[in-house]
């Protein structure tokens, strides 16, 4: 087996590269990192100083953001499920709203877990109400833009909705979808369905109390 995948079983980005793994049937190993294994975690930070996960091994080559392993796998380890469309201007929807889950979703969900990691309350509730704002923000939008879609862009399951899953998962943890926004609950709850992501949420339920914010009795 060439393919190995470094990363932690409860982080949305590592969830990410696994659902397109996962999708596809693609074997591969998985290496994960924690103090209970010290090797993965010497070969990890050798292979990136950044250390930043996951990170994807395949033989001699390393491959790293999420989004570009996504791409390497379709390139060199193509499956039925095609996560980005060989259409270009269908490939850079799929490219755009790949990016809005990772940096408008997730990276605003964060601001909140970093305040509370912090211990300090004060800056707790600052990252709290900085996520809160900025999460209703990009929720009102992706209600107009999700209406009358299965999937982000449309009726397939692309690279998009790989990021959007875990996205979705933990910011309605940090702040719980408005049922104002009826398109974007149901979306939620399609890829809560969708049995790579039930996988993924599932083999990292052991994991759900270190949610800092404290993870809900639900999901």
């Amino acid at each position: 087996m060439s393919l190995a995948v470094y990363g932690h079983l409860f982080s949305s980005y590592t969830q990410k590269v696994l659902m397109a793994l996962y999708e596809n049937g693609t074997p591969f190993e998985f290496r994960a990192l924690g103090q209970d294994t010290p090797e993965h975690v010497g070969e990890w930070l050798k292979r990136w100083p950044l250390a930043k996960f996951p990170l994807l091994v395949d033989g001699d080559r390393t491959v790293v953001e999420t989004s570009i392993i996504i791409e390497y796998l379709q390139i060199t380890h193509p499956g039925p499920v095609k996560l980005i469309p060989a259409d270009p201007m269908k490939a850079l929807d799929v490219r755009f709203l790949d990016r809005f889950f990772d940096l408008h979703v997730m990276n605003m969900m964060q601001i909140a877990v970093n305040g509370a990691l912090t211990g300090d309350p004060v800056k707790r509730k600052e990252g709290h109400d900085e996520s809160i704002a900025k999460l209703e923000r990009s929720y009102a939008w992706l209600e107009n833009e999700l209406a009358g879609r299965t999937w982000a862009t449309g009726d397939d399951f692309t690279m998009s909705d790989c990021a959007a899953a875990p996205s979705l998962f933990y910011a309605d943890w940090v702040h719980r979808i408005p049922e104002t926004y009826p398109v974007l609950r149901a979306y939620r709850t399609r890829l809560l369905a969708r049995p790579s992501f039930a996988r993924c949420v599932e083999d990292a339920r052991q994991y759900r109390p270190l949610f800092p914010l404290g993870a809900p009795d639900r999901d």
